[in-house]
């Protein structure tokens, strides 16, 4: 009796451009991607992850080409196809970015800087990094990861592994992306835009009425102190808005 092994190099093979795709979204989604996590633990589970996948979605790969060409074209589709949906879907996290600048600018902390694990060890105010790592943490507790698995399992749904790069659709989905982040930022610190502008407002009406006041030194802790408190009572407020978005976004690539 013989056993026949000509299956392994085509299973191989399926695996592999299973693989490129889901490791690199993997390496670039908000939460499971994050520069904190250990590479070689995300490495992991990125293989852990294709194996799981691999029954479900064997059946929609292409079949291993003769030449080497055609395997590593079909390599760098599927890599590119991961690329662009991760970075796509990475530009959600500049929305607490922007919001926890304003805050801090609004605040008159924008000059307290300090390391943010999610971009990588980067400086950025204690507002963003702050906001920036409550979001992720809120992902993990929200189960909203669940979400962003079934995303790339959907992928393969919506951007067929035989079908052309659609570079021109992943450009404007970027810039739509992008301006979706800018938007949702802008309206968690809605808030402290207007608390800013009513505070400087009253503090230039008094340093117009006491012009032997120094304002700015006798105002400035109470601006913080204000904002602060504001930034408390507010906080579940914005981080749900961006959770919200977070998942409505996930849900468009879900078809």
């Amino acid at each position: 009796m013989t056993l026949s092994l000509d299956w392994l190099p085509a299973m191989a093979f399926t695996y592999i451009i299973l693989f490129a795709r889901i490791g690199a979204m993997i390496m670039l989604l908000p939460a499971l991607g994050e520069q904190m996590i250990p590479m070689r633990l995300r490495l992991s589970f990125a293989l852990a992850f294709t194996l799981v996948l691999f029954p479900l979605l064997s059946d929609l790969m292409p079949a291993m080409p003769a030449a080497l060409d055609g395997m590593i074209g079909i390599l760098g589709h599927e890599l590119a196809i991961g690329l662009m949906i991760g970075a796509i879907i990475r530009l959600t996290v500049m929305a607490t970015q922007l919001a926890g600048a304003v805050v801090a600018f609004q605040t008159g902390l924008s000059g307290a800087m300090t390391a943010d694990p999610t971009m990588s060890g980067m400086q950025s105010a204690v507002f963003a990094s702050f906001l920036s790592f409550l979001g992720v943490t809120l992902i993990f507790a929200t189960d909203l990861h669940h979400v962003a698995l079934a995303a790339i399992y959907d992928s393969y749904m919506v951007f067929s592994p035989t079908d052309p790069l659609m570079i021109e659709d992943a450009m404007q989905m970027a810039i739509r992306t992008l301006a979706a982040a800018f938007t949702v930022g802008v309206q968690m610190a809605a808030p402290f835009v207007v608390f800013g502008l009513v505070f400087n407002l009253g503090a230039g009406i008094l340093a117009r009425l006491m012009p032997q006041l120094q304002v700015y030194f006798v105002l400035m802790p109470a601006n913080i102190i204000v904002g602060l408190l504001l930034f408390a009572v507010l906080l579940t407020m914005m981080m749900g808005w961006y959770l919200t978005a977070f998942e409505n976004h996930l849900a468009m690539w879900r078809g």
